[in-house]
């Protein structure tokens, strides 16, 4: 299975980005999808996850701004970031890991079995 992430850039604050992340040799309905970032000096931080059931799970930090979907006709999995401030810059990377993620392991890096190259997001003031 190989993840290709894309449609990172640079944005002003309060503006909007979507981010992609296409699928290949593999299913995209039968993984839980997850994206993280990654700030430099900072560990790998959980935004927002969807499971095979479509639940959809967020870090706070993110909530209400940020949206995770997926096309399964496409198989892909987008990031939809509203709202964006510069604490929302650094390099966002999807994830894809076994269906049967519970839901309080959705937010574990080491929880995900395979990772997309990450995308650069760069928010200004």
């Amino acid at each position: 299975v190989q993840l290709q992430a894309f449609g990172g850039g640079l944005v002003q604050a309060g503006g909007s980005l979507r981010l992609s992340c296409v699928v290949s040799g593999g299913t995209l309905s039968t993984y839980t999808m997850g994206w993280f970032r990654q700030s430099p000096g900072k560990e790998r931080e959980f935004v927002a996850a969807l499971r095979v059931n479509n639940n959809r799970y967020s870090s706070d930090s993110v909530r209400g701004r940020f949206t995770i979907s997926r096309d399964s006709a496409k198989n892909t999995v987008y990031l939809q970031m509203n709202y964006l401030t510069p604490e929302d810059t650094a390099v966002y990377y999807c994830a894809a890991g076994r269906a049967g993620l519970i839901v309080s392991s959705l937010s574990g890096a080491s929880e995900y079995d395979y990772w997309g190259q990450g995308t650069q997001v760069t928010v200004s003031s």
